[in-house]
């Protein structure tokens, strides 16, 4: 026995139903509810342009609904109770639907994220080994410089202002060091551990957009890491925030 059309469309739209909203996860994040009624307007609109091509898939998809809508005097009693069925079911749906729209949402807000968040305690003992060593600090530069435009450049920019190839993909935008609210209100430390855990480690409340930036520690050695901070801070011209500028304010 073939099944019919509408019955074909109908587990057609289900199936493509379960499978975005419990498939997809399984290989990737789960999209929000209102990318999944996009998708779905979009299969529904797709399915009835396909049974409207031919007439005969036409007659067949939608004459069994106007004749379950409309009914006639021959119709069976279970054929009139699944109509009436049919009929108050869909305005309860809508209803329902529309009070859960409406309806207050008592739950507490997000919390705002934190541009800065705090670092542990433990990147208070973060201290730069070059950073005394004023004999090769034009050296350290530039090896900072190298290791910068080996593997920064692509999203902080060649201008260090966040504006690099791939900054326009990314949310949040990546930090503009050349700005004067970045890393002149940053304690060298924080930098350091900032560029050390990369947005993998950032805690919960740098949520709900964590940064895109790669855990270093797995890809840097450390003194890659510390003349890369100091090439930041030569190149921008901005001193590093200290507990001295702390206490003065």
């Amino acid at each position: 026995m073939r099944m019919p059309l509408i019955a074909k469309a109908a587990v057609l739209e289900i199936g493509i139903y379960l499978f975005i909203k419990l498939g997809m996860p399984l290989f990737t994040s789960p999209l929000p509810s209102s990318v999944i009624s996009m998708y779905m307007i979009l299969v529904t609109i797709s399915i009835l342009l396909y049974v409207s091509i031919y007439e005969d898939d036409y007659g067949k998809f939608y004459v069994p609904i106007t004749s379950f809508i409309r009914g006639d005097e021959h119709d069976k009693p279970g054929r009139k109770m699944s109509r009436v069925a049919v009929l108050i079911m869909i305005p309860l749906f809508f209803g329902f639907r529309t009070y859960q729209n409406v309806q207050p949402n008592f739950e507490p807000p997000f919390p705002q994220r934190v541009i800065h968040p705090a670092p542990p305690g433990s990147a208070a003992g973060f201290v730069n080994p070059y950073g005394d060593d004023e004999a090769n600090h034009e050296k350290y530069v530039q090896e900072g410089r190298d290791v910068y435009f080996r593997n920064c450049v692509f999203c902080h920019g060649d201008k260090l202002d966040g504006k690099g190839f791939f900054a326009h993909a990314l949310n949040v935008k990546p930090a503009n060091f050349a700005d004067p609210t970045t890393i002149s209100m940053l304690m060298e430390s924080f930098v350091f551990w900032r560029v050390k855990t990369g947005g993998i480690g950032l805690p919960e409340e740098a949520t709900p957009w964590d940064s895109a930036m790669p855990r270093w520690e797995l890809i840097l050695t450390e003194e890659e890491r510390w003349k890369a901070i100091m090439f930041l801070y030569d190149y921008t011209g901005w001193k590093p925030r200290t507990w001295e500028m702390e206490g003065d304010e």
